[in-house]
């Protein structure tokens, strides 16, 4: 209100009358919202502490000195995942970008190329990312050839980055589609050539777009990250079936899904507030 009066915007009482009462209604859903969250919690613990099998699985699954006990190693194993991630989201970006924009070239010289990368995104949206990363890390080190690597993260890297970047692709895709024909057309009637229209005027609106999904792909690699200790990197799951195995308890898994909500839930509602700002900007 300060800056309105100071911008010379003076609200009339009605509008002041309107805002109060907008405030009010916020207050009383707020208060609902929270009061009916408290009812459901309660209502949800109670039902799980008064079922026969509770204390059993307290025993087994909330065990506090085997958290205690598995915590260090697997923090230690989840530092391992968030390398894993970041190497692989850059990636990721890269390789899906490329895909996108080969599968948006229309030169006839260079279907091969298109049909490559389609074949690319058919080929890796529809084989599941479990089955990639032990094809990928059992069956190239069986090669044995001269340059390929041997390191089991390295192998469960570039896994994840083939599985990921044909989805990350058809994002990028999607967001380029969006762009209305006739921007293109206005920047090739300007003289700029396709390369230069892609990077100047389709890719910072069409990136701009996929934002919110491009995060949403991202929240998957993070939690995927897991799946590269099927083939034996030390990473927070492993660690955890390394001490579930030597004390039959499952609470080590309990503090793995612990660090990887620290990690995945902040970033979903990030992802959640950039696609609230996308909808306010389009006024809907």
């Amino acid at each position: 209100m300060s800056e309105r009066v100071t911008s010379g915007r003076v609200p009339s009482e009605r509008q002041r009358e309107r805002e109060r009462a907008r405030r009010a209604h916020g207050r009383r859903s707020a208060s609902i919202a929270t009061v009916s969250t408290i009812v459901f919690l309660v209502l949800v613990l109670w039902a799980v502490a008064s079922s026969p099998g509770w204390p059993r699985v307290r025993e087994l699954f909330f065990s506090w000195d085997h958290f205690v006990a598995a915590l260090p190693d697997v923090a230690s194993g989840f530092l391992l995942n968030i390398q894993i991630f970041v190497v692989a989201e850059a990636l990721v970006l890269v390789i899906g970008l490329l895909t996108a924009l080969a599968r948006g070239i229309r030169t006839p010289a260079f279907f091969p190329i298109r049909a490559l990368a389609t074949l690319y995104t058919d080929l890796f949206r529809g084989v599941p990312t479990i089955l990639v990363i032990y094809l990928i890390g059992f069956g190239l080190p069986a090669l044995r050839l001269q340059g390929i690597p041997t390191n089991l993260v390295t192998l469960g890297i570039i896994a994840l980055t083939l599985s990921y970047g044909a989805y990350v692709a058809e994002v990028f895709r999607a967001g380029i589609d969006s762009i209305h024909p006739s921007q293109v057309a206005a920047a090739r009637s300007l003289g700029l050539s396709h390369a230069k229209t892609m990077r100047y005027v389709v890719l910072p609106q069409a990136t701009r777009r996929v934002v919110p999904p491009l995060l949403n792909d991202f929240v998957s690699l993070q939690k995927d990250s897991a799946l590269v200790a099927t083939i034996g990197p030390l990473e927070a799951l492993r660690q955890a079936q390394i001490h579930v195995a030597s004390t039959f308890n499952y609470t080590p898994y309990l503090a793995a899904a612990l660090l990887f909500l620290l990690l995945t839930v902040p970033l979903a509602r990030f992802t959640d507030h950039l696609a609230a700002r996308a909808r306010r900007r389009r006024g809907a």
